[in-house]
C-alpha cells in the first residue's frame, strides 16, 4: 500500500524567477517612477516575447481573456464562429461580449481539438470566423482549416492559451491564422502573473489594439474607439522578462518529467496520454491523461476522488462543457447528440500534476498510485465474480 504524500501536490506550480533579479528589475522601476502605459519594462518584454515567439507583430495584455476578446473585436466579426465545446469557459465568454454567436464542433478523439473535417458542414451565411483552440498544446490541424478559411472567406483566430512556444513543421505556431492569443496566466509555462499576448499578421491591427485596450484614447483629449483597460503594468512585465529567462530550462524539466510518466504509466490499461507531442511540437504546458473506465476498471471522477485520499490533486480539465452552459443549452450546435466525442472526453480527462519542481520521485510515486488503484479494483471484480 503506498502511503499518502505528506503535502498536497497540485496539479501545477507557478515558474518563480530568481529574486534577486527580479528586485533588480523593481529597482529599476521605482526610479523610473512609471507603473504603467507602455514603460520601458513593457516595451522591452513586448520586443523579446516577439523575438521568442517568432512573430512581427504582438501586443501584451493584461490577461489573455481581454487579450482575446479585445482581438475578436478589433477583426469586426459580425454573426457565427464555429469553434470547440471542449476549451476553458473564457474562449466562449470572449465571443458574448463580442455579441457572437458560437457554433459549436466536435473534437477530434486523438488530439481532442476541435475536428476539422466537421467545421464546413456547419459554415452558413452567418459565419464570419473559426476560433480554433490548441487544446493542451496539442497544434490544430492548422493546414486543413485555413483551406476551409480560404474558401469561405472567414477569418481564423486561435486560442494558444496552452501554446506557448509551440511550433508546427518548424514554423511558430503563431505563423498560422490571422491571430493567436497567448496567456501568461500564473499556471502557465511562461507567466506575467497576469497577463496575455496577441500575435497578429495585419499590421494595421497594432494600432486598432492599442487604442482597444486603453479606452479607446488617441490622445488626452479624443476618445476614438469603444476600449476597455486592458494594459499590461510594470510589474508584470518586469515579472515576464526574467520568467522568459528560464523558460528553457523550465521546459528541459518538464521533459524529463514527461519521459518519466510514460515509461510509469505504459502498460496500465485504460490510460491513454493525451499530451504525446515532443520537442517543439509540445508546450510542455500540461501532462494530460484519459481514462477509460472499462479497461481501468474505475471512472475518472472516482480516480479524482481517490488520488486525493493520497494528497494528489489533478485537475478534471476541461469541464465540463462550454456547450453545456445554460444560456447556449438552446443552440442546436449544443445539443449532445451533435457533440458525442467532446461530451465523452470530458468525462474521461484528467491533468496530472506537472511542473519542474515535482521531480522524478514524486511522478513514479504518482504513478504507482494509479498502478495500485487500478490493480485494487481489478480485485475487486474477482472477488466479486
Amino acid at each position: 500500500m503506498i502511503s499518502p504524500f505528506k503535502s498536497p501536490i497540485y496539479v501545477t506550480r507557478p515558474v518563480f524567477p530568481d529574486l534577486a533579479a527580479y528586485t533588480a528589475q523593481l529597482n529599476e522601476i521605482w526610479e523610473s517612477s512609471q507603473l504603467t502605459n507602455n514603460g520601458m519594462q513593457h516595451k522591452r518584454l513586448e520586443g523579446e516575447l516577439a523575438e521568442y515567439l517568432g512573430t512581427s507583430h504582438l501586443k501584451l495584455f493584461s490577461n489573455g481573456t481581454l487579450a482575446l476578446l479585445l482581438g475578436l473585436k478589433a477583426l469586426e466579426l459580425k454573426g457565427e464562429v464555429i469553434t470547440t465545446p471542449f476549451t476553458f469557459p473564457a474562449t466562449v465568454q470572449c465571443l458574448d461580449w463580442n455579441q457572437l454567436t458560437p457554433v459549436f464542433c466536435d473534437i477530434d478523439p486523438v488530439t481532442l481539438n476541435i475536428d476539422a473535417d466537421k467545421i464546413e458542414s456547419l459554415i452558413t451565411e452567418q459565419t464570419s470566423a473559426i476560433l480554433a483552440v490548441h487544446v493542451f498544446g496539442n497544434p490544430c490541424d492548422v493546414e486543413k482549416i485555413q483551406k476551409i478559411a480560404d474558401k469561405h472567406n472567414l477569418r481564423v483566430i486561435y486560442d494558444g492559451a496552452h501554446a506557448f512556444g509551440t511550433k508546427i513543421n518548424g514554423k511558430p505556431i503563431n505563423q498560422y491564422g490571422d491571430m493567436t492569443m497567448y496567456s501568461f496566466h500564473a499556471t502557465k509555462l511562461f507567466n506575467t502573473v497576469e497577463g496575455g499576448a496577441l500575435a497578429f499578421k495585419e499590421a494595421h491591427l497594432g494600432q486598432t489594439l492599442e487604442l482597444l485596450k486603453n479606452f479607446g484614447l488617441q490622445d488626452a483629449e479624443h476618445v476614438v474607439l469603444p476600449g476597455l483597460n486592458a494594459k499590461m503594468n510594470e510589474l508584470q512585465a518586469a515579472m515576464g522578462r526574467e520568467v522568459l529567462k528560464i523558460v528553457e530550462t523550465e521546459r528541459a524539466k518538464r521533459h524529463e518529467l514527461k519521459k518519466t510518466y510514460e515509461a510509469e504509466l505504459h502498460g496500465i490499461p485504460g490510460i491513454r496520454i493525451v499530451t504525446s507531442m515532443e520537442g517543439p511540437n509540445s508546450s510542455y504546458q500540461y501532462f494530460v491523461i484519459e481514462v477509460d473506465q472499462d479497461r481501468y476498471g474505475r471512472t475518472r471522477d472516482d480516480l479524482f476522488n481517490q488520488l486525493a485520499a493520497y494528497q494528489v490533486f489533478p485537475r478534471k480539465y476541461f469541464y465540463p462543457l462550454c456547450s453545456d452552459f445554460p444560456w447556449y443549452r438552446r443552440l442546436e450546435s449544443a445539443q449532445p447528440e451533435n457533440l458525442p466525442l467532446a461530451g465523452k472526453s470530458v468525462h474521461q480527462v484528467l491533468s496530472m500534476p506537472f511542473y519542474g519542481e515535482l521531480g522524478m520521485e514524486a511522478v513514479k510515486k504518482i504513478c504507482g498510485i494509479l498502478r495500485e488503484l487500478q490493480v485494487e479494483k481489478k480485485e475487486l471484480l474477482n472477488y466479486r465474480k
